[in-house]
């Protein structure tokens, strides 16, 4: 892909968006680790500096995949809770099937489980502060909307809902860093299965830390 000088506020939206897709399918061929500035201006056809007239760093360019990324997935999380949790049931049940609904919706999108599990220790490193204005102020906003929805499901949350979706997004990115194990750890567990007792799927890792967090949350009668 080949771009002429961008002239106009529309030729620069173009080019600011082939950014963003042509690294959106790279995170479909590499973990964010190997994503790099060179790789992607030579994949979208610009030069390095031209790329960075539109994004200051590698890292903007994913933070705002990650923000994309987490919308999309939260408007499918509502239709996703609305057919898998059960109005009627009891607080710990409703509790239960929406940890497993959300065990089963994030564990399905191992790119956004990837870039939580980065955007901490390595994409908010090297921004600038406009750039974390701007990601803050959209993470804030997706978190109040993931709330609102866990909040209608479990209202007996109350304000703990937003706490938990926190610690939510931050487990599925800690968790998916651990799902599944390098090779290496791969073979020792099949050499010696013992080692590997708590080798667990992303699905059932995340599964039950949910179940327990939110559980451990609801109030005690």
């Amino acid at each position: 892909m080949t771009f002429q000088r961008a002239r106009s506020e529309e030729q620069r939206e173009i080019r600011r968006r082939a950014i963003l897709d042509t690294a959106a399918a790279m995170l479909t061929e590499m973990p964010v680790a190997e994503i790099s500035l060179n790789e992607l201006s030579r994949r979208v056809g610009l030069a390095k500096s031209n790329v960075l007239r539109y994004f200051t760093s590698r890292e903007a360019v994913l933070l705002e995949l990650l923000d994309a990324f987490l919308e999309s997935w939260l408007a499918d999380l509502a239709t996703e809770l609305a057919t898998g949790v059960d109005p009627a049931a009891t607080p710990e049940s409703r509790a239960t099937q929406l940890a497993e609904v959300l065990s089963r919706s994030l564990s399905s999108r191992t790119i956004l489980c990837d870039l939580f599990g980065a955007q901490g220790g390595v994409l908010e490193q090297n921004v600038t502060v406009e750039v974390a204005k701007h990601h803050k102020r959209s993470s804030l906003a997706r978190l109040t909307s993931m709330a609102d929805l866990i909040h209608r499901h479990v209202p007996e949350l109350g304000d703990s809902a937003p706490y938990f979706c926190l610690m939510s997004l931050i487990s599925a990115g800690a968790l998916a860093t651990y799902v599944p194990p390098p090779p290496s750890v791969q073979a020792a567990y099949a050499e010696d299965p013992a080692l590997g007792i708590f080798d667990l799927n992303l699905h059932d890792a995340l599964r039950i830390s949910f179940t327990a967090s939110l559980l451990g949350t609801l109030p005690r009668p």
